[in-house]
């Protein structure tokens, strides 16, 4: 039960994590900000606990029966996952002045997008939290 509260308090992590990349990156792509560290730092972080996140869902898993709707929730999640993660490895590989904010912009808003409809997958009561 604990990996079950850990997952659900954990989403909400995520979404504020991948509210202040989206403000950070929107500010820096408006004010035409060199590129910095902090952004690389704050998206890494985003698509780590991410990560974590469907890793302790899927450990979840294990202690309890299995639903059939939970297949739709576990592929919505790894593919929001996936896409926090392809920004910033890109982001990685090019050369420090060809590196942009909107990209960051852009991956977060999808990313949050996918784990808002990953959630929606859920039973309404899991949706509201019934599990905190």
């Amino acid at each position: 039960m604990f990996l079950l509260h850990a997952h659900s308090g954990l989403r909400y992590l995520i979404l504020l994590l991948g509210l202040a990349v989206v403000v950070y990156a929107l500010r820096g792509a408006l004010n035409r900000a060199p590129y910095d560290n902090r952004m690389r730092v704050m998206a890494g972080v985003f698509a780590l606990l991410m990560y974590l996140n469907v890793f302790v869902g899927l450990a979840a898993l294990f202690g309890r029966p299995f639903q059939p709707y939970l297949i739709g929730h576990v592929l919505v999640m790894v593919f929001a996952a996936v896409t926090a993660h392809l920004v910033p490895a890109v982001m990685k590989r090019r050369p420090m002045e060809e590196r942009t904010y909107l990209p960051h912009a852009v991956g977060a808003v999808v990313a949050l997008a996918l784990t808002v409809a990953g959630i929606l997958a859920l039973p309404a009561g899991r949706v509201l939290g019934s599990y905190l």
